[in-house]
């Protein structure tokens, strides 16, 4: 006979999966960044290159997201076992993804403002210092992608049988991505100051300017869809939850009355199912027919017996 304590049955809630390694990554970006924004704002603003002066600004809202990214990290790290979080702190991330998502929305609308008004009022460039600064730029914006793609790669989890996307660490993610983003603005700021120099096309600046804002606003708006998504629950595909029903009336006569599927954290789901059956067994019984889907790491199963006569024989 085995005797169990009460600690026996207790479980951890920490959900979340985000590792050291991809945090001090994010810190090291940080410090490429801010030093790259400093240097292309001061050389926008000395050398009058409005795209210039817009993948500057680019620069720092990019260093916000992963400020932003770094402080999720440490409270998801911090608060890992305070049972204050129902379902741990695998939300985190998420939270800070939409924050940052909402600041760079805002930057971009004050870039497109900012650019709209150099049509009206353009101002000298020296093409060739702001061109020298550009390419800087796109140059840090690559070392840093390739700083976070090695992490961003392994940072998907195994599905298992719930026919969804590849959700890995979402903090690491969204950096990776906006990293992708700045590049292309430093891209669009040399365009524009080499037709700028070459062929007196003084207009490409302010109109890389509005490219770049139009860039921001996109990823920004496609972050928050993403991120409103699982803030709201509503992150499960149906395929997902089509799945999970059928894996659970395979077996016996088993009906699912009631069931909830939910994210907790990158590649972490919870569900909380209601089944109904006239021969009920235990609870870990029904878990385990849920074993390949390799997301769901805390599943709650209530189980009610059917009064009326069975259709079927005993399992």
């Amino acid at each position: 006979m085995h005797i169990y304590t009460l600690d026996k049955w207790k479980h951890t809630h920490r959900f979340h999966h985000g590792s050291r390694e991809n945090e001090k990554q994010t810190h090291r970006v940080i410090g490429l960044t801010l030093a790259m924004m400093v240097a292309e704002i001061a050389a926008g603003i000395s050398f009058g290159s409005m795209a210039l002066l817009a993948d500057g600004w680019h620069m720092g809202t990019h260093a916000a997201a992963l400020g932003i990214t770094a402080l999720a990290y440490y409270l998801a790290r911090r608060h890992a076992d305070n049972p204050l979080y129902s379902f741990g702190t695998g939300k985190i991330g998420i939270l800070g993804g939409y924050t940052s998502a909402i600041v760079l929305a805002l930057v971009a609308l004050l870039m497109g403002a900012e650019s709209l008004a150099r049509f009206q009022r353009p101002v000298p460039i020296r093409f060739e210092e702001a061109i020298l600064v550009a390419v800087a730029g796109l140059a840090v914006n690559l070392v840093s992608a390739w700083l976070l793609q090695g992490a961003h790669a392994v940072g998907h989890s195994p599905e298992g049988h719930t026919h969804g996307h590849p959700h890995g660490d979402h903090n690491l993610k969204a950096a990776y991505l906006h990293v992708l983003a700045d590049a292309l603005t430093s891209l669009l700021a040399i365009a524009a100051l080499v037709t700028g120099k070459f062929f007196g096309w003084n207009w490409m600046d302010p109109a890389m300017g509005l490219v770049g804002a139009v860039v921001i606003l996109g990823w920004a708006w496609g972050l928050m869809g993403e991120t409103s998504r699982i803030l709201l629950d509503r992150d499960v595909s149906l395929d997902q939850v089509a799945a999970i029903y059928r894996a659970i009336e395979a077996d016996s006569d088993n009906r699912v009355a009631d069931l909830h599927v939910w994210r907790i954290g990158p590649g972490r789901l919870a569900a909380v199912v209601s089944v109904v059956t006239h021969f009920p067994k235990a609870p870990a019984h029904y878990k385990e027919l849920l074993r390949n889907f390799e997301e769901l790491m805390h599943i709650t199963v209530e189980v009610h017996t059917c009064q009326s006569e069975p259709c079927l024989p005993p399992a």
